[in-house]
């Protein structure tokens, strides 16, 4: 008989239950999104090469309730394509939120567990529609790279310390 001891199914006895970890995301959803082609069916017939595409991304937080720790967070995307010749070819918004429950997070870690830990669970989703509709749309899809949300959240707090306005966390 062996002395190791094999790690429990998430939630069984003995093992580690995911809801009542420190972060626990309780629901998920497409707040708003949007896609629009402003020059169709034009912009189809004259497009010879995959448009310019610049994206903009920024995260949101906001406490629900009051005495609670359970929070939205919003993760923003627009995606603006433009032709060789400077012509929107397409505008995709995708606003993808989560509400999350944070239990027994010490008050130093929070602002990085609300702009870093949470957003990193919902990109790979907020990833997935925005390729869809823009696939859909009948353009290339938009496949995003993956971000560095600390890389973000800290170039966001030298926004903040250098007195420009920023979401609210």
């Amino acid at each position: 008989m062996s002395d190791q001891q094999t790690p429990s199914a998430p939630g069984a006895p003995g093992g580690a239950n995911p809801a009542t970890g420190p972060v626990v995301l309780n629901l998920q959803f497409t707040k708003d999104l949007s896609f629009e082609v402003p020059g169709a069916p034009d912009i189809f017939l004259n497009l010879r090469e995959a448009p310019q595409i610049d994206i903009a991304l920024d995260v949101q937080a906001r406490r629900l309730q009051e005495g609670q720790e359970t929070y939205e967070i919003s993760l923003q995307i627009r995606a603006d394509a433009k032709t060789a010749q400077q012509q929107t070819a397409f505008i995709a918004e995708l606003v993808y939120c989560g509400i999350f429950t944070l239990n027994g997070v010490p008050a130093e870690m929070l602002e990085p567990v609300l702009l870093v830990e949470c957003p990193r669970l919902l990109f790979p989703f907020a990833r997935n529609i925005l390729a869809d509709v823009t696939r859909d749309g009948g353009f290339p899809p938009v496949l995003l790279a993956p971000i560095d949300f600390v890389q973000l959240w800290q170039s966001r707090r030298g926004a903040t310390a250098a007195g420009a306005p920023v979401g609210n966390a």
